[in-house]
């Protein structure tokens, strides 16, 4: 999208991220949809960045500029999920899921935001995605003869180990 009526702004493009526009120093911002698949796509409005220290290595950058992004996403509250799919991530999420229904994915291993901001946002969409898929029912089935036989067989050695083990003067009788 250009801006109209401004010569001076017409080939600026507005971005899914925030980009400075010319002139003091505003920034242009949309809310982009982030796809998951066919059916369901997330708002970008629903996810919180959270920008932390990062531990590991970084130079002398580790200790002044905050790389590691914790993102948060409610995903017991979220309209973009339908409710078999946000059961189904919660129970996926396990431990990174709180009491409160938030999920919390960090991401630390890139040495800045961007990149770790988008690993955060590639996690949690794969996440979406694996519990979108619905678990095949189990079908019961039969056990083979073959089991069976290695079953009773199991049982005939470990009653004779523990007839064994008896001592041979005392009687239950």
């Amino acid at each position: 999208m250009a801006l109209s009526g401004y010569p001076r702004y017409s080939s600026i493009q507005v971005t899914s991220t925030d980009t400075p526009i010319h002139g003091g120093g505003r920034k242009a911002r949309f809310s982009p949809m982030i796809p998951v698949n066919d059916r369901i796509s997330l708002n970008d409005d629903e996810l919180e960045f959270e920008f932390i220290r990062s531990s590991g290595p970084g130079g002398q950058n580790v200790n002044k500029v905050s790389t590691a992004v914790r993102l948060r996403f409610a995903a017991a509250t979220s309209p973009s999920l339908p409710e078999d799919v946000r059961q189904r991530l919660i129970r996926l999420a396990g431990r990174k899921v709180g009491a409160d229904g938030v999920l919390m994915i960090l991401a630390q291993e890139a040495r800045s935001q961007e990149a770790n901001r988008r690993a955060a946002v590639e996690r949690l969409v794969e996440m979406i995605a694996r519990a979108c898929e619905r678990p095949r029912p189990r079908r019961p089935t039969r056990p083979t003869l073959g089991s069976k036989v290695r079953r009773l067989e199991s049982k005939r050695k470990q009653s004779e180990t523990k007839a064994r083990r008896k001592s041979p003067g005392s009687s239950d009788d």
